[in-house]
């Protein structure tokens, strides 16, 4: 994964997973993160920053926020976006993806920040990218590295940048999850004290994911005492039936209500990669309570998607096409 991700001079090429990404690279992409927080607010200091480059968003799959997100960060730094849904458009008329990513790098596209139902597929299209960047948006249940970078800045804002004093809990459809992936990668690489993970047997992956965490089957038992609390959607369009008995009965396991946060540590905080599924995996009081950092999430993600489109594509960083590109006018 080093070699497709990363340039010879250990800068990123693609933007692909947070799995062996080296420290200082991840924490180097916080600090930046951190610094563009004003301007991704609407500010205007840089947007000559990537004037003149192309970002696509090629979606193969729906999605609302994080397409939101790459968009606004893209126009912050003055690129052109590009919003083209794969989905309802060529692979409908049977073309294939890589074709309709060489098509679309044919028109001046510089990147292309992609969202796929097949796990895998972003990095079989980034090996034959033709000197364009690629970003990961979420590949099937895989990987999604900037929402873990986004999580992990926004844990940095509110606990410091020591992660080693920090006890963290993953909780509900860990098997499904492409953001637990990416967030366990983040988590492990900068040092976290303790990870814990609590959600129903069928939905807990193998120790090929969650290795060096510790399982803890009862959410009252494992929520004590914890700094942060991950709460994941339970993704009921990613699995098959019979997985959960009930809403109801999930809720009541596995749910996080302020009794049950009440156990944590003081000042703990709830973080939650959206879409909420409310009174299934965490209670309204929980998602809209002093403790939640939910919309600290949302707000950070512009701003985490700023730090890797800069980091892809500031013209000293920028890689010429090994297929032929039309010119610009």
């Amino acid at each position: 994964m080093s070699d497709l991700q990363l340039r010879p001079d250990g800068g990123l090429r693609h933007f692909l997973t947070l799995e062996g990404l080296p420290r200082a690279l991840l924490e180097s992409l916080l600090d930046r993160a951190q610094a563009l927080r004003d301007e991704a607010f609407s500010g205007v200091a840089l947007r000559n920053r990537l004037l003149g480059q192309t970002v696509c968003n090629l979606f193969f799959e729906p999605s609302t926020r994080t397409r939101s997100s790459f968009q606004l960060a893209a126009a912050r730094l003055g690129a052109d976006v590009l919003n083209f849904d794969a989905a309802s458009a060529s692979t409908k008329k049977g073309e294939t993806d890589l074709d309709t990513l060489k098509t679309l790098r044919a028109m001046g596209v510089d990147a292309f920040v992609i969202r796929h139902a097949q796990d895998g597929a972003v990095d079989a299209l980034a090996d034959r990218a033709g000197g364009a960047a690629l970003i990961n948006a979420g590949d099937g249940r895989r990987a999604h590295p900037t929402q873990g970078l986004l999580d992990m800045l926004t844990l940095r804002q509110r606990k410091g940048a020591d992660f080693s004093r920090l006890r963290v809990l993953m909780v509900g459809d860990i098997l499904h999850s492409r953001v637990a992936r990416s967030d366990l990668h983040a988590l492990r690489t900068l040092g976290a004290g303790e990870i814990r993970v609590c959600g129903p047997d069928a939905l807990l992956p193998g120790d090929d994911v969650l290795h060096g965490c510790v399982r803890v089957p009862r959410l009252d038992e494992a929520v004590e005492g914890v700094d942060a609390v991950f709460m994941l959607r339970l993704q009921r369009e990613r699995m098959v039936e019979g997985l959960v008995p009930s809403l109801d009965d999930y809720f009541r396991d596995y749910g996080l209500d302020p009794a049950r946060l009440r156990r944590a540590a003081p000042g703990a905080v709830v973080l939650h990669p959206g879409p909420i599924n409310r009174g299934v995996e965490i209670a309204d009081a929980v998602a809209d309570g002093a403790q939640s950092v939910i919309l600290d999430q949302v707000a950070n993600g512009v701003a985490a998607r700023m730090a890797v489109l800069e980091a892809l594509l500031e013209p000293s960083h920028h890689l010429q096409p090994t297929f032929p590109v039309a010119r610009r006018a």
